[in-house]
């Protein structure tokens, strides 16, 4: 106990020592040395991070739930040097007078799309709600049905819009809206057109939906901003790069479009934040808002962003820089090779109740960024030897629990009576080889 002291302080060992007493006086525990134990095992769960590293093995490569984009070792660095002491996120160093944190990114927003001005909030979600607070608070916004979007956590584009005081005007029908729709819904009350980008979903068939320049020619007749939420948002043309296309912000901006919002954390590849761009008396407007304040960004965040749109003044080296775009990119035999690497130990490790094979799969890009487009790749598969469905089912689930309780935990997925481990994400398998070696 002295030890236990020593290391971690009095008041958590005496704490964690009256747990052990309690189920140690209740018959649960027996003996000195398993009371010592029971003290230490609950220290180490208290101790313990909530947060901490897991490996994606869903195959969702920016997935919600295990937080998006990974980080190049840019933004990182730059995050570390900020957070360790003093910086100059509200202070400008050649005048000594106070200054604004958007300087740290605005002039390289502008660079990299062709905006007038630019201005970052904590996420994209805030972004939407902060434009339209700004620039349409008691007046209406012209939508069409088919774009009143729902992403995850029961973000739904109506309610922002009553949030942030706006009136929703609806105009065409869910599966086609034509110009005379949005023409004949402006009036006097209009504050601005809003087109949405349905990334999470798409409408086939008897369809119809104006493009960004039919907008902005409508926009700009009657003297009304267009404002396009471009949710995943890319600063390059992914086609070049083999994958699906996504609208790439500064060619939607050189169509007429007046303001454009979009994310940071998903196919930028950098920190969460809610970027918005475009014209300068309207960003001027957004940056007046009092809830600007309340929605900014943090100076590490900033500081991560910044280093990550650095990284796109050289296109060439972009992709093995940004991890998000190396492992969209990469290649289904590079993929198979690592899962083939992983195939002995895994099959150690789960014991003989399993069997184990690599097999092609299907990677999504993400939950709420392309979520209809796959890339192929491949997967370790696992499925149980029972004879009964039931029994197998149950297997399957008691396996996904074990790998997420490993140290690092591993988060698969299971589909078609197997848990496969989709290995897109996986650049560096020895971590992993080496805690089913441990573990086994």
């Amino acid at each position: 106990m002295q030890a236990l002291i020593a290391s971690h302080g009095r008041a958590l060992v005496l704490d964690c020592l009256r747990t052990a007493l309690d189920a140690w006086r209740a018959g649960q525990i027996t003996g000195e040395a398993e009371l010592l134990y029971a003290v230490q095992r609950q220290i180490e769960r208290l101790l313990m991070p909530s947060m901490r590293p897991v490996f994606n093995l869903t195959g969702t490569v920016l997935h919600t739930n295990l937080g998006r984009a990974p980080l190049p070792v840019e933004a990182i660095e730059a995050m570390t040097a900020v957070a360790l002491g003093a910086s100059n996120l509200e202070f400008d160093l050649e005048t000594g007078q106070r200054g604004d944190r958007d300087d740290h990114v605005e002039a390289w927003i502008c660079r990299l799309t062709g905006a007038e001005a630019a201005t970052v909030v904590n996420n994209n979600a805030a972004a939407v709600l902060l434009v339209l607070n700004a620039l349409a608070q008691r007046r209406e916004v012209v939508v069409s049905r088919g774009e009143l979007i729902e992403i995850g956590g029961s973000f739904r584009l109506p309610d922002i819009m009553a949030r942030a005081g706006c009136k929703l005007r609806e105009v065409g029908a869910t599966n086609r809206t034509h110009a005379k729709d949005y023409i004949e819904a402006i009036g006097p009350r209009t504050a601005l057109l809003l087109k949405a980008h349905t990334s999470n979903y798409r409408i086939e068939g008897f369809s119809t939906a104006l493009s960004e320049a039919q907008l902005a020619e409508i926009a700009r007749e009657h003297q009304v901003p267009l404002v396009v939420d471009l949710g995943a948002g890319s600063l390059i043309d992914l086609q070049a790069l083999g994958l699906p296309a996504e609208p790439v912000v500064s060619r939607v901006l050189q169509q007429g479009v007046d303001v454009v919002t979009f994310s940071g954390d998903k196919l930028l590849g950098g920190p969460q934040a809610g970027i918005i761009a475009g014209r300068a008396d309207l960003i001027a407007r957004i940056r007046k808002s009092p809830l600007k304040r309340a929605l900014r960004c943090d100076k590490m965040t900033l500081a991560a962003l910044e280093a990550v749109l650095r990284l796109y003044a050289d296109p060439d080296s972009l992709v093995q820089r940004v991890p998000t775009l190396r492992l969209l990119t990469r290649s289904q035999s590079d993929i198979q090779l690592t899962a083939e690497a992983l195939l002995s130990c895994l099959q150690g490790w789960a014991g003989e109740a399993f069997a184990v094979d690599v097999c092609a799969v299907s990677s999504q890009i993400g939950s709420g960024s392309l979520p209809l487009e796959v890339l192929p790749s491949a997967a370790l598969r696992l499925r149980s030897r029972s004879t009964n469905k039931r029994t197998r089912s149950r297997d399957l689930r008691t396996l996904a629990e074990r790998l997420r309780q490993l140290p690092q935990p591993v988060v698969g997925r299971i589909a078609d009576d197997s848990l496969l481990l989709d290995c897109r994400c996986l650049e560096d398998s020895e971590p992993l080889l080496a805690q089913w070696a441990a573990n086994a």
